[in-house]
């Protein structure tokens, strides 16, 4: 399924039927009262949580959504019925905009979670409800309601408990595919991964975490180069990341402050983030003691090789401490 984090659609509700004007006539009441129903109410546009989706695929092919107008009111104070509701299904985490004020109307992020985006029209009254003791028989009854009608934005950012971080090339998708039973597509060339793959890591017995596999950055990012922008937008939800660097590349430090970089001018608070540095690749270089890398006070560095899994536990290990410890700061700080 190709993968695709944006879409643009206009969406309609439905009208509300019109109010109906009608007298009873009957055998022995040829001059019977009003009996005019109301009208139905329109169908509502409803936004809907399907944590079964993970792209915005099956709603970009269809642009434009319309809800039925409501059935109108009948005579013998018959209601007309209410139009259907249009359920549009949308993966967890999309953020929805109005298109013209860019406002966000929404953040649907819960299994379940749903939003009425657009509101149908009511229905109008029928002729009934205006008798009164001087108007017997009124002869007037109300149209329904137009429904509302809006364009929106809908953009989708992964919801994953880990981050991976690094530039073109560096190892995060072999390391996903290891770790997990992610299948990203692997190749020995910049850019490989181009849509973010997410992957289940099982760890502990019984205990999981899910892992986002970013496609790779380069310097400029945040300022779009290289579709940074698009990608950077995906680790806003995670509790932390996880940098990874090539160890044969020439400047590792230069490399990890690079990536530090294009996550301050992103996002402020990406880098307060719990964080782990791997250093990947260590199967083509012998003694790690050789590799300089920087000095960081709060952010362990673990030497492994995807290929050869030496370091794999213990890293999976680290990153599921640094989960356990968000949990329990978030824990105690609602207490």
């Amino acid at each position: 399924m190709k993968f695709i984090d944006q879409a643009k659609i206009h969406v309609k509700a439905g009208g509300g039927g019109h109010g109906c004007i009608a007298f009873l006539r009957e055998k022995f009441r040829p001059k019977g009262g009003p009996c005019g129903g109301d009208g139905g109410s329109g169908g509502n546009i409803i936004l809907e949580v399907n944590p079964q989706l993970n792209t915005l695929q099956d709603i970009s092919y269809n642009r434009h959504y319309k809800a039925d107008r409501g059935q109108h009111g009948m005579g013998t104070n018959k209601h007309g019925k209410n139009a259907a509701d249009v359920i549009i299904f949308v993966p967890p985490g999309t953020i929805v905009r109005d298109f013209d004020t860019q406002e966000i109307l929404c953040d649907l992020v819960e299994k379940e979670d749903y939003f009425v985006v657009a509101q149908g029209g009511n229905g109008g009254f029928g002729n009934a409800r205006f008798k009164t003791k001087i108007q017997t028989a009124p002869r007037i009854a109300n149209d329904g309601q137009p429904g509302e009608e809006r364009t929106i934005e809908l953009e989708l950012k992964v919801l994953a408990d880990v981050g991976l971080v690094g530039f073109p090339n560096a190892g995060k998708s072999t390391f996903l595919s290891v770790v997990s039973a992610a299948k990203p597509k692997i190749a020995d060339y910049p850019f490989t991964t181009l849509v973010p793959n997410l992957g289940i890591v099982k760890h502990s017995g019984y205990k999981s975490f899910v892992m986002a596999d970013i496609p790779g950055l380069i310097e400029g990012a945040s300022d779009g180069k290289g579709l940074g922008s698009q990608f950077l937008k995906h680790i806003e939800r995670t509790k932390i990341l996880v940098f990874i660097i090539d160890g044969s590349s020439d400047n590792i430090e230069n490399q990890y402050y690079t990536l530090r970089t294009e996550l301050e001018k992103h996002h402020s608070q990406l880098n307060n983030r719990p964080s782990l540095l791997l250093i990947t690749k260590k199967d083509i270089w012998e003694d790690e003691s050789l590799v300089e890398i920087p000095n960081l006070e709060n952010t362990e560095t673990v030497f492994i090789s995807s290929v050869t899994q030496e370091n794999l536990s213990k890293a999976i290990n680290n990153i599921a401490k640094l989960l356990e410890s968000q949990i329990n700061d978030t824990i105690t700080s609602t207490d």
